[in-house]
This record gives structure tokens, sequence and C-alpha cells, in this order.
């Protein structure tokens, strides 16, 4: 008998309505406010892409989101640490060291709050959906279920996360020092490979959430602080 996929088709379903939520009031308050990011129907349909590859998980080698075998540390309070961890690293490196100054207006990587809450929460979903949970799911179905049928699976796995860890940190290279632009390369990395290892052990859910803990820091918490303290609310 195949695993019971309900709960997580109903999470993921949840999900999508989160993201259509964060739409709808994205664009209610563009009414009023300027220079904030505005979702559309193609940024909800980015995450909704992900929903048939929900139904593999098993397949894929991954556990379902609602995992019995999964403790509920290892799939959200560890995942939350170590995001926090590379949070509060971005904070002290980017934001102490390399702009001590305060800001004169929100920069492009922050939002106002609450609205910050929102957005961030769902623009790791949508992530998180475009690097690990399709690319994953779809190597490790296709290559490691389907062509070599449950052989070489760890290698074709550890080679699929190294993969898939260099998107982000390739992508948002910064410009500055080579230091500065080592300690980005290098921690991007690091977190996306944990991200990936945690998917493998504890599903989405649990690579999501390093996500998240991530942004509650580098997004959502500074944000907060530059907004009411630094510009003054």
């Amino acid at each position: 008998m195949g695993k019971d996929r309900r709960p997580s088709l109903v999470i993921f379903s949840i999900i999508i309505c989160f993201s259509i939520f964060t739409m709808l009031l994205g664009q209610y308050l563009a009414q009023s406010m300027q220079g904030i990011r505005v979702w559309n129907w193609i940024s909800v349909l980015e995450i909704a892409i992900g929903l048939p590859f929900i139904l593999i998980q098993s397949e894929s080698g991954f556990p379902e989101l609602l995992d019995k075998n999964v403790s509920k540390k290892m799939r959200f309070l560890f995942p939350s640490l170590i995001g926090i961890f590379f949070g509060v690293l971005d904070v002290i490196v980017i934001k102490v060291i390399q702009h001590p100054q305060p800001y004169e207006s929100l920069p492009p990587f922050l939002q106002p709050f609450p609205y910050s809450l929102a957005l961030y929460t769902a623009g790791a979903i949508s992530v998180e959906v475009w690097y690990r949970l399709i690319p994953l799911s779809l190597i490790m179905w296709i290559v490691g279920n389907k062509l070599l049928k449950g052989k070489y699976t760890n290698q074709i796995f550890l080679f699929a996360a190294i993969l898939t860890s260099l998107r982000e940190p390739i992508e948002q290279l910064p410009d500055g020092s080579s230091l500065f632009i080592a300690y980005s390369f290098i921690s991007g990395f690091l977190m996306n490979l944990i991200q990936a290892l945690y998917f493998r052990k504890a599903g989405f859910l649990a690579s999501l959430f390093v996500r998240l803990g991530h942004y509650l820091v580098w997004h959502i918490l500074l944000g907060i602080y530059v907004q009411y303290l630094e510009l003054g609310g």
C-alpha cells in the first residue's frame, strides 16, 4: 500500500492559498503605499506548479510533508535555528560591518512591516519550490527511480544536492571586495547544501524552514529595525 499523500496535498494547498492571499494583500496595499513589491498570478502559478511534485516525494526517496517518521525537531526546530544562524551572520557582515550608517530609505531587500511577513514567507516558498522541490524530485525520480531502479541513489543525490546548491550563490554573486564575494558565495552554498540534506532527511518543509529562519532575521527583523529605528516608522 502506498503512502497517504492527502496530508501533503492539504498542506501544499494551504501554501498555494497563502500565496494568493499575499498577492491580494500586496495589490491592496499598493493603492496607498509606494515602493512595495506586489505579486501577480504568475507568482502564484510558480508555486502551484510544485503541486504535482508533491505527489512523487515517496517515489523520489524523500519524506512526505508530514511523514510520521520525521520528528518535529527535525522538520521545524533544527532547520529554523540553522536558518536563523545564517541570517544573523548576514546581518553582522552586511549591515553591522559593511553598512553601519543608518539607511535613508528601505533598501531593495527589505519591505515594510507587517507586509514583509507575508511577502517573504511566500517568497521563501517560491524559492524552495524551484531550488529544491522541482529539481531534486525530478532528478531522483527520473534518474534514481526510473532509470537506475534505485541504484547509486546516494551518489545521484549528492550530485543533485551540490548542483542545485550552486544556483543561488551564483545568481546572487555581489559586487565588492574579494573577501565579501567569497563570504557571500560560501555562506550561500553552505546554506543551500544544508537545505538539500534536510530535504532528504525530513522533507520539503524542513528545507523551507531553514529559509524561513534566514528570512526572519535578514528580511523581516532587520526590516523592522531599519523601518522603525533608523527611519522612524
